[in-house]
C-alpha cells in the first residue's frame, strides 16, 4: 500500500497543471486600443493563449463581451457586424464566448453582467474542480470576492494585465501576476 501511494503521488506530481483562461473582452479591447492595437479581427488568440498558459493544460478559454443589439442605426449595424466577425475569429481559435448585455444610459452604452459571469465561471471551475489555476485577463476589481474565494479553496489565480495600465489592486488580489508589454502583444497582431 505504501508503494502504491508513492507511485500515485509521483504520477500526479508530474501531471500538467490544468487551467482555465477567462478574458474580459471589453477590458482587453480597451487596453489594446490604448496601445493602438485595437483590431481584434486579426488577433491570433491561439498564440496568445499559448503564451499565457505556458506548459499548463488549458481546459477552457472563454471571452466575455456585451452583446450588441441592432436598433436600425448605422452605428449599431456597424458594431454588430464587427462583433459577428470577432465571434467568428474566436470560433476559429476554439475560444468559447459568453454574453453580457449593453445598457444605453445618457447616450452611451455600458456593459453589464460580464463581471458577474466571469465570477460565476471562476467559482464553478473552483467548486467543480475543473482546474488548478485560473488565469484572468481582466483588470476589473469587482472580481475580488471570487478571486479571494478561489484562493481560499487552494486554487492559484493569475492576473494578466498590461504594463501601460496595470491594476495594482488585481496584482495584490491574485496569487501571481504578469504584465504584458506592447512588444509582447505585437506578435499576435497581423
Amino acid at each position: 500500500m505504501q508503494g502504491f501511494f508513492l507511485t500515485s503521488f509521483c504520477y500526479n506530481f508530474n501531471m500538467k497543471q490544468k487551467c482555465v483562461i477567462l478574458i474580459d473582452g471589453s477590458n482587453f479591447y480597451f487596453k489594446l486600443k490604448d496601445l493602438g492595437l485595437h483590431n481584434l479581427l486579426s488577433f491570433n488568440f491561439s498564440r496568445f493563449i499559448q503564451l499565457i498558459a505556458g506548459s499548463q493544460k488549458v481546459v477552457r478559454t472563454c471571452y466575455y463581451v456585451g452583446r450588441i443589439r441592432q436598433d436600425g442605426s448605422a452605428k449599431t449595424n456597424k458594431l454588430f457586424n464587427s462583433q459577428q466577425k470577432l465571434l467568428g475569429n474566436l470560433k476559429k481559435h476554439k475560444i468559447l464566448y459568453q454574453f453580457g448585455y449593453l445598457l444605453k444610459s445618457g447616450g452611451a452604452y455600458h456593459e453589464k453582467g460580464v463581471d458577474v459571469q466571469i465570477a460565476v465561471d471562476m467559482l464553478v471551475a473552483v467548486y467543480e474542480n475543473v482546474a488548478d489555476r485560473i488565469i484572468l485577463v481582466s483588470s476589473d476589481t469587482d472580481l475580488a470576492p471570487a478571486i479571494k474565494k478561489a484562493r481560499e479553496k487552494g486554487k492559484s489565480v493569475e492576473y494578466i494585465g498590461f504594463s501601460h495600465k496595470p491594476s495594482v489592486a488585481m496584482v495584490s488580489f491574485c496569487s501571481e501576476s504578469r504584465l504584458l508589454t506592447k512588444e509582447d502583444i505585437l506578435t499576435f497582431v497581423k
